[in-house]
């Protein structure tokens, strides 16, 4: 069965290949086709489309919005994948985006000094130092840490002293779901909600996707490397029942999350290539 990766990140964002590098690993691995949805930003788009090119490998414009949803009087953070950007409208993603950008940097900085104010070794210039892209995450800092042996490892960073509500960190303000959503679908894209239940429970679902539906989401990710075999069903049920179709994706970093491999997540993830198929054909 051929199969496809619709969820990707490069050094534009988080993650440590650059897209030409994507590219290489897909190719290499026999992924038909793949897609970069690097975090807020366009800035690798170019460069991942012409090593499409070059390798024959069937490649699709994305992005990754960190968004915000009101869900029963609380702030949730949404992940929405816009898919099959054409090329004019990448410099208006980085429009879309500026605002949030220069809250993260805001937000960046407040962290970097709550860190080294109760002594961690860490520099907004070393984290920065980690990425091509404009603003670093937290995923940077935590490799920053790492490799002064102040925490044992990124997940350990992510669960203790820069998990949210814990003390360092503080989110930066975010764009709404719905009018991202509506953003994706004015420049021809296809709107995907990633990994719906790392933020949302069955029940919260249930109201937002008819909200999402009605702004023009077109599908939701169903395969993902972080859902069992019982979430994966419970995806799918969702999907059918609110009239969205399906898309997948890895959600590989590289060196971020190593044990996400590009394509097969954790070893089983095979995202039908139909699922390509079918969402290239709703871009416009």
């Amino acid at each position: 069965m051929k199969i496809c990766d619709l969820h990707t990140h490069s050094h534009y964002s988080d993650g440590s290949l650059s897209p030409t590098e994507l590219v290489r690993r897909a190719k290499e691995l026999d992924i038909a086709a793949l897609a970069l949805t690097d975090h807020n930003t366009s800035a690798g788009l170019d460069e991942f489309m012409n090593a499409g090119e070059e390798y024959g490998l069937a490649t699709v414009a994305g992005c990754e919005f960190s968004t915000d949803y009101d869900s029963l009087g609380k702030r949730k953070e949404l992940h929405i994948v816009g898919l099959f950007f054409p090329r004019e409208s990448w410099p208006q993603i980085e429009d879309h985006v500026d605002i949030m950008r220069l809250a993260k940097i805001s937000s960046n900085r407040k962290l970097i000094n709550a860190l080294r104010a109760d002594g961690y070794d860490v520099t907004f210039e070393e984290a920065q130092s980690l990425t091509d892209a404009e603003t670093f995450n937290r995923a940077h800092v935590a490799r920053v840490l790492v490799a002064k042996g102040q925490i044992g490892s990124v997940k350990e960073a992510f669960d203790t002293i820069l998990k949210e509500g814990n003390g360092y960190y503080v989110p930066a303000g975010r764009l709404g779901a719905i009018t991202t959503i509506k953003f994706i679908k004015s420049y021809g894209g296809v709107a995907v909600l990633a990994h719906p239940f790392l933020n949302l429970s069955y029940e919260e679902l249930e109201i937002f996707l008819p909200l999402g539906k009605a702004a023009g989401l077109d599908a939701m990710e169903t395969l993902y490397s972080e859902f069992d075999f019982e979430t994966t069903l419970r995806a799918k049920e969702l999907a059918v029942r609110f009239g969205l179709l399906e898309s997948g994706g890895s959600d590989f970093h590289g060196e971020a999350k190593p044990h996400i491999a590009l394509g097969t997540g954790k070893g089983d993830l095979a995202v039908p290539i139909d699922f390509y198929e079918t969402l290239k054909h709703l871009a416009t």
